[in-house]
């Protein structure tokens, strides 16, 4: 099922629980009932719970952006990392650049093409993407420079190869979910304690009511599959993407 569909069904299902409640609690209110003589400590204490929850929910959401945009930065340090090392090679002999190149080209593919769906549907790297970065590493580090200008070369491309590792095992660490299990807990619980505060305020049966009830309990659905949608940064609609690999790389089948 499609992550776009699920939003759409958590938002309607959430209007329609609020809506039903709505109506179901005033038919069976008394007749006596007045709802304008909500006490004034129930006021005071829903608008300081929406507050709290709405903190709370910024809170969630900054850092789930915030680790997506560092997943799609480590990304970026590898891709620019292994451009700079197929640039660099071109002063090496022609048979040890072409080989060092096409080793790049060869894990680059990989990364596109399979590594990146495993990381999508399993949420980890895998083992040959593993063993063509080591070909690479192997390229870079067992050559022996043959005159001074490969020499004072060898070692930016030793550091190049170091980045894209560092990057590469920054990337791997970073598919586990930022949000615990604890944090989804108390942003539920605060989400149905927020909007149940609405049935505190004794909300009537009028057209504008229900309808800005709906809508606030659409809100509140939104909210929460952002940050769940989000959270996974490498698996989910709004994802860190490969195109740094394939925007450096324009030569590689897509």
């Amino acid at each position: 099922m499609s992550e776009w569909l699920v939003l759409v069904l958590a938002m309607a299902a959430a209007c329609v629980v609020v809506l039903v409640v709505s109506l179901v609690r005033t038919r069976r209110a008394p007749d006596d009932e007045d709802p304008s003589e909500t006490p004034d400590v129930i006021e005071y204490m829903t608008m300081m719970i929406g507050v709290v929850y709405a903190i709370v929910l910024g809170l969630a959401i900054a850092g789930v952006w915030e680790a997506r945009s560092g997943a799609q930065d480590h990304v970026q340090a590898e891709a620019q990392a292994l451009h700079e090392i197929s640039e660099r090679v071109r002063v090496y002999p022609p048979d040890v650049r072409d080989r060092i190149r096409g080793d790049v080209d060869a894990y680059v593919g990989y990364v596109v093409k399979t590594e990146w769906k495993t990381m999508a549907d399993h949420g980890r790297v895998t083992t040959k993407g593993g063993r063509l970065f080591e070909v690479v590493r192997q390229d870079v580090s067992d050559y022996k420079p043959r005159s001074d200008f490969e020499a004072q070369t060898y070692q930016p491309l030793v550091d190049q190869v170091t980045a894209a590792d560092a990057a590469r095992n920054a990337r791997a660490g970073s598919m586990d979910a930022t949000m615990p299990g604890v944090v989804w807990f108390g942003l539920i619980t605060g989400a149905v304690v927020t909007i149940g505060m609405v049935f505190a305020l004794q909300i009537r049966r009028t057209k504008r009511e229900l309808i800005l009830a709906g809508l606030f309990s659409a809100l509140i659905a939104f909210l929460l599959f952002l940050i769940w949608d989000f959270d996974a940064p490498y698996s989910r609609g709004i994802t860190a993407s490969a195109e740094p690999f394939t925007a450096l790389f324009p030569h590689l089948p897509k």
